[in-house]
């Protein structure tokens, strides 16, 4: 057999026994934590229209990302989701749109996009959150945040960290000045985005120049950012910052950048990124945003699953009970209500130590192998 046929295209992998059972523990115990705070599941179908899908999304994001094809069906052109967001806002906005608010909802599904960054080969991944539609305010923003390190905490992480960052920082410092051009104002954004001093001062944003030494360890990052407020125009957003890290206590480390815009470019006033030990990159993102469509206000935080559980802490192993032709069946079905797994003979010359077995059931109790 040609082996060059049973390769997978760039970006996408099998996930073996270990690998599917790491992700799997992760994901009922990140379930379980939103379900604990009210977050009600719904399940999204994995294709839309595409001008469906497209009309929630930000402009060219679902060409750019979205793998598409034609239904034979309906011979519409469809979209396979690279984000299942948008779709939580479409449930929010038409099957839920008389639901009360805040409306609570999470997911967990599989999403794949066209192509992933150099950083980040993977080209689909299995997405968990959860959503608060209907607020953005402080209160929502802290019961969001708090849940997410929940969860990550459930899935057996440690050393978590929470980055802040304010996205429309720069639209807000700038709305007072009618002298800033919306080109200028786009180019001190970018500079401050990609941290560039000199390149700062080239576009015209001089002033702006303190913001690029607010960030580090939250209190003292915050302290830089009152500073450099002098007129009160982040007030609001210090105070609701200030207030965010009051919740999260020590459950987690606090850091802040306010200028960070990769990633938050569609996120309103606050944006935020989950980092953990033993965790390459991010473990998710989250923050205040309007959902495409009916611009209604929303709090939600999404966590990427299978890249999460490369950091979860190994769970105790389970006994592994082999259970020989004749075995008892009541004995067999106690043991696995207790936590065990069990393997069934089906055949002679099995070997029950190869088979990963760590145990074996005679009459009603087990001995060790």
């Amino acid at each position: 057999m040609n082996k060059s046929s049973d390769l997978l295209p760039e970006g996408l992998e099998d996930r073996l026994p270990a690998s599917a059972a790491r992700i799997t523990r992760a994901m009922r115990a990140c379930l379980d934590v939103l379900d604990a705070h009210g977050y009600d599941r719904v399940r999204p179908p994995l294709l839309e229209f595409e001008r469906t899908l497209a009309s929630r999304m930000p402009a060219g994001v679902a060409t750019q990302r979205c793998f598409r094809f034609v239904d034979p069906v309906s011979l519409r052109t469809l979209a396979l989701r690279s984000d299942i967001t948008p779709q939580i806002g479409r449930i929010a906005a038409t099957s839920m749109a008389k639901a009360p608010r805040p409306l609570r909802l999470a997911y967990c599904g599989d999403t794949a996009v066209i192509k992933a960054s150099q950083l980040d080969p993977a080209r689909e991944r299995l997405q968990l959150g959860g959503e608060l539609i209907g607020a953005d305010t402080v209160a929502a923003a802290s019961e969001i945040v708090t849940t997410a390190i929940e969860t990550c905490q459930a899935a057996g992480l440690s050393g978590i960290s929470v980055d802040f960052t304010l996205p429309d920082l720069v639209d807000t410092l700038a709305a007072p000045d009618a002298a800033l051009d919306a080109e200028t104002v786009e180019a001190i954004r970018r500079e401050l985005d990609t941290k560039d001093a000199g390149g700062l001062k080239a576009v015209g944003g001089a002033d702006y120049l303190p913001l690029l030494y607010a960030t580090g360890p939250f209190a003292e990052a915050l302290d830089a950012l009152r500073d450099f407020d002098k007129a009160g125009a982040l007030a609001s957003r210090i105070e609701g910052l200030a207030a965010i890290a009051g919740r999260i206590g020590d459950s987690a480390r606090i850091t802040l950048d306010p200028t960070e815009r990769h990633g938050f470019e569609y996120q309103s006033w606050l944006g935020f990124t989950l980092y953990a030990e033993g965790v390459r990159g991010a473990v998710g993102r989250g923050g205040t945003y309007r959902i495409g469509g009916s611009d209604e206000a929303a709090t939600g935080f999404t966590l990427y699953l299978d890249r999460l559980a490369e950091g979860a802490a190994e769970p105790d192993a389970a006994r592994k009970v082999y259970l020989a032709l004749g075995h008892d069946p009541a004995a067999a079905a106690k043991l696995r209500s207790e936590g065990a797994r069990t393997i069934a003979q089906i055949g002679e010359n099995e070997d029950p130590a190869a088979l990963g077995c760590t145990h074996v059931l005679r009459g009603t109790e087990t001995a060790p192998l």
